[in-house]
């Protein structure tokens, strides 16, 4: 796996401050995407052991409240099996920090109905995540009023007690 960029002290994605792991590769090549250059699965730098250990480094401080993967597409079958062994240590060290995931699939249609059955890296991923804004970006429905998203088609998506509910369960609308 390669990622784009790390993000130490990020505000923009996600609630408080945070480390945000900008992953390369996706497959949805959305019209108006702010991150095409991450698009290239081999764009950017190798994902080590080191990488790891930065990331793991930076949530260290007291005011950082969290991880976010975003990209790219986290949920690329490469970039799940490329960001288990990340997720798997910052719930080891860190339980408390929230973990979100930016993703343009749709948890109900693709990484529920879909991947959970063809990937067994999709449901150990899931356990780790706590919220996901989901759906692609849209560009005719771009709001920049929204908390969290580009467009007014995403949703964020409390991911453990959706998967409980076997409904979908919002944090914001």
């Amino acid at each position: 796996m390669h990622y784009a960029e790390i993000k130490t002290c990020d505000i923009a994605n996600g609630p408080g401050v945070r480390t945000s792991l900008f992953v390369s590769g996706c497959t949805h090549r959305c019209k108006g995407c702010f991150n095409e250059i991450a698009w290239d699965f081999n764009y950017g730098r190798d994902f080590t052991d080191d990488t790891i250990k930065e990331i793991i480094d930076s949530l260290a401080p007291d005011y950082v409240t969290g991880l976010t993967l975003l990209g790219g597409e986290p949920f690329e079958h490469s970039n799940q099996q490329g960001l288990l062994p990340l997720l798997r240590e910052v719930r080891r060290i860190y339980p408390d920090l929230s973990i979100w995931c930016f993703t343009g699939y749709l948890f109900d249609k693709d990484i529920v109905g879909r991947m959970c059955n063809e990937w067994k890296e999709t449901k150990e991923m899931l356990q780790y995540i706590d919220v996901i804004v989901d759906g692609k970006y849209e560009e005719d429905k771009k709001d920049m009023m929204l908390q969290f998203k580009g467009s007014s088609n995403q949703r964020t998506i409390l991911v453990k007690e959706s998967l409980e509910s076997g409904n979908i369960v919002l944090l914001y609308d």
